[in-house]
């Protein structure tokens, strides 16, 4: 199935991070276009894909994810600011007929992604 999807994994707490804000942009010629807002599930995904195969456009796209937010509201006691608030990955589309699936796995001081399956 083509389109975009994510999920979030909150490795401090061990569990998927769920309440956690997400902004989707299309990035063209510099410019942002916001196309989805949107906030993860108790599952750590949110409850439709970002992007349906209708609406996958190959591109620049961005991710927001607002993590500092997050932790604040588990009750982790972060700096201020935070060391990380917002994570925002960049990444291409190229092919329309394949699924993309851009997890992130994150704490109060560091992250990771990759592109999944």
């Amino acid at each position: 199935m083509a389109g975009l999807t994510t999920h979030i994994l909150d490795t401090h707490g061990g569990v998927p991070a769920a309440g956690v804000a997400i902004t989707l942009r299309r990035v063209t010629d510099g410019a942002r276009e916001t196309l989805v807002e949107t906030v993860t599930n108790a599952d750590g995904r949110t409850q439709a894909p970002l992007l349906t195969p209708e609406a996958t456009k190959p591109g620049v796209y961005e991710i927001d994810f607002a993590i500092g937010p997050y932790f604040r509201n588990r009750g982790v006691d972060l700096p201020e600011p935070a060391f990380l608030d917002v994570v925002t990955v960049r990444f291409g589309i190229a092919d329309t007929t394949r699924h993309y699936h851009v997890p992130l796995n994150c704490s109060p001081y560091g992250y990771t992604t990759y592109r999944g399956s």
